[in-house]
């Protein structure tokens, strides 16, 4: 589901299937017959299970601080669909995005692509139509087979790998490694996070078969901890503050700024500092009110980073959580790893297709403190018991729907 791309496919007249198809043949047709706008841009293409967003992010921002003009394309959308596609850090507006669906429409395209592909073939035609210095491109879901892949970028991103969308990738770390290696071109360098080494071993193979050079962190490049951090890669560099907190967030810092310097942009240290100070991307250990934060931990590797952050930030502090999530997650390895910094947990439910009953996920959480909620929204988001501080997770969709109540 797309938020608001209905109402554009009414305004002009185009269909498209609201259906996953993996495959590049339709999304390759479409881009002959635009006449390849893809092959117009300086772009950097980013896979990865958790870490996508914050990657670019700070991509972005770095960016920015060089004085380097940006696209993103990023999925999902936080709000609706305006925000899957920026320019310079601003949605696109409405206008823009009308005429890119017209000129697609006006192609001769209609009925011929699925929902992802057309916002895909959106992108692209907005952003070689605006000509930014450099495009950012989010994969939907995987990689090999994922409708950005039809772009040849200055370097491919892998942020993370772990067990996601296990229904289209597979159900193990090899198998999902293959479709996120899937972006790897020849010639084009290639830079990994932390990997664990099954998936190392299928990054280092598809790498050598594609024929590119490949960097993964831990090995080629690192964030050393400390105060200020260092950045040890292809450049040497302290890093006096860093917005995003957790360690995952200094590894997807560091996966930023060794691609960066992979794709022979030259930016300063100063920029490279400033960007990474001030990044800052929605639902990342992001705090809407005081002592209450939302996160966007949908699955177990991502819970992980999640209650690490805590314990790095909050040692030994205990939260109330209140979750909702997807039917098709795994809800049960996802609270597990929140469990040991949990005091109570609280589920409740929001009305998007395939969302879990609060009752299912209560009945998948391990824990003795733990109810199923009809509280009114804002009270749960702002009332805090005994002071502990609280975080809402689960599920970006219902973090969107409790947003208004915070604003």
């Amino acid at each position: 589901m797309i938020p608001k791309l209905e109402e554009y496919k009414k305004s002009v007249n185009i269909t498209s299937d609201n259906v996953i198809k993996p495959g590049l043949a339709a999304i390759e047709h479409a881009m002959d017959i635009l006449g390849s706008p893809q092959e117009n841009l300086r772009a950097i293409h980013v896979a990865g299970t958790n870490g996508k967003g914050s990657t670019i992010c700070f991509m972005e921002s770095i960016l920015h601080e060089a004085g380097i003009s940006t696209g993103v394309f990023a999925s999902p959308a936080m709000v609706d669909i305006h925000d899957q596609i920026r320019i310079n850090g601003e949605n696109i507006t409405e206008e823009q995005l009308t005429a890119s669906f017209q000129r697609i429409k006006d192609a001769g395209l209609d009925g011929m692509l699925t929902d992802f592909e057309l916002l895909t073939a959106a992108a692209f035609v907005t952003f070689d139509r605006l000509q930014p210095d450099v495009v950012l491109i989010e994969c939907g879901m995987g990689g090999r087979f994922d409708s950005t892949n039809v772009i040849t970028p200055m370097v491919s991103v892998i942020s993370s790998i772990a067990k996601d969308h296990v229904g289209f990738l597979g159900d193990t770390i090899e198998q999902i490694a293959w479709h996120k290696t899937g972006i790897f071109k020849k010639g084009v360098p290639a830079v990994c996070g932390q990997l664990q080494e099954e998936a190392n071993q299928v990054a280092e193979r598809v790498a050598e078969e594609v024929g590119c050079d490949l960097m993964i962190y831990g090995q080629d490049f690192r964030m050393e901890k400390g105060a200020p951090e260092q950045f040890q890669g292809n450049l040497h560099l302290t890093i006096p503050h860093r917005r995003m907190k957790g360690p995952h967030q200094a590894v997807n810092a560091a996966v930023a700024i060794e691609a960066l310097c992979a794709t022979g942009l030259q930016l300063s240290a100063e920029a490279i500092q400033a960007g990474i100070a001030t990044a800052q991307l929605s639902y990342r250990f992001e705090e809407v009110a005081p002592g209450v934060f939302f996160d966007g931990a949908h699955n177990p590797a991502a819970a992980a980073m999640l209650r690490r952050t805590v314990q790095e930030q909050f040692p030994g502090e205990k939260f109330d959580f209140v979750i909702g999530m997807m039917a098709n997650k795994e809800i049960k390895a996802t609270l597990n790893e929140l469990l040991p910094v949990a005091h109570s947990f609280s589920f409740i439910e929001f009305e998007i297709p395939g969302a879990a009953t609060a009752q299912y996920v209560y009945d998948q959480c391990e824990f003795g403190n733990k109810k199923v909620t009809k509280e009114d929204c804002e009270s749960i988001i702002l009332s805090k018991g005994l002071h502990r501080k609280k975080i809402v997770s689960g599920s970006l969709y219902l973090l969107n729907s409790l947003r208004t109540h915070i604003l």
